[in-house]
């Protein structure tokens, strides 16, 4: 039950991401002013580098957390694969 919910926020986080991701998109085609822009771009940023902290710390936490013998890490699978 862990593991599912786990997987499941971790699934809702990326679709949340995507969904930022192409909103900010959308702002950046109709934003004329360079200080949104700006703005928008370093926004677009974060979001990746979100992205790219749920995707790495996931099958990290599997594969350390196992290694190191917690208790925790036998039951939340979080690789995608």
């Amino acid at each position: 039950m862990l593991e599912g919910f786990f997987q499941l926020t971790t699934a809702l986080g990326l679709i949340g991401l995507v969904v930022v991701w192409q909103g900010d998109s959308l702002f950046q085609m109709f934003t004329t002013n360079h200080e949104q822009k700006a703005k928008l771009k370093e926004h677009m940023r974060a979001t990746l580098k979100s992205a790219v902290t749920l995707l790495v710390l996931g099958p990290l936490y599997t594969v350390a957390g196992s290694l190191m013998g917690l208790p925790l890490a036998e039951c939340v699978d979080l690789a995608p694969w």
